[in-house]
């Protein structure tokens, strides 16, 4: 299946060059990621985990960090991308594909749509199943809090919204701290880990509390 996300620019009347030129200007950000090459296609599922956990995303194969035109062999790399969607991501993930000329060298760009079955889960070198996220330029790891957030989603048809003092407990301790890591939290309030967990993504769900991720760690605070 093939698809073109809505955040993708119109190439229009563009060149290949140009069209690639405009991309590289944006830089790397929370839904574009640049690659000299695939190497690894469990690597790159990690990627593509984060976009369709996101908002979408796009990767432009055949370009340094420093965004110099390299080029690449696209067959090989369209396969290792296939190879990652279909083989390394659970659910599989749809990816449109294109070939652009530019600078006489051969870029390829992958976009990948936000899933609509969320999460989306990575097979990482030893067999693990990890969902990730994008944040800013980089892939981050998901929380127990976010899969039971998406878990909700999917189950939370009919639910009856109900607050009871384990609830109110914790947005208390919201309103006493900025806020609170996962660990504080159960400290804070002596529940077990899985029921702040499920608890905190319920309070998600209901837009009442967000997440925060502040020097390579999640937080939680009253949605402001």
């Amino acid at each position: 299946m093939c698809f073109l996300p809505t955040f993708a620019p119109m190439k229009t009347t563009l060149t290949d060059t140009e069209y690639i030129r405009n991309l590289i200007a944006e830089g790397e950000h929370q839904r574009q990621d640049f690659k000299f090459e695939i190497s690894d296609a469990r690597k790159i599922a990690k990627t593509l985990s984060a976009f369709a956990n996101t908002e979408g995303g796009r990767l432009l194969i055949g370009i340094k960090d420093n965004g110099k035109i390299a080029g690449v062999h696209t067959d090989e790399e369209a396969y290792m991308i296939e190879a990652a969607a279909q083989l390394y991501c659970r659910p599989q993930i749809a990816c449109h594909m294109q070939t652009y000329r530019a600078e006489g060298r051969n870029v390829l760009v992958a976009e990948v749509a936000p899933s609509s079955q969320k999460p989306v889960y990575a097979q990482d070198e030893s067999g693990k199943w990890l969902a990730y996220l994008r944040i800013r330029d980089e892939n981050i790891l998901a929380t127990p809090v976010h899969l039971q957030v998406w878990q909700q989603n999917e189950n939370a048809q009919g639910e009856l919204i109900e607050f009871t003092e384990r609830e109110q407990a914790l947005l208390s301790l919201l309103n006493d701290n900025r806020q609170l890591s996962l660990n504080r939290y159960c400290r804070l309030s002596r529940l077990s880990r899985r029921t702040v967990e499920y608890l905190l993504a319920k309070l998600i769900r209901y837009d009442i509390v967000e997440t925060v991720f502040d020097n390579h760690k999640f937080y939680f605070r009253l949605k402001q």
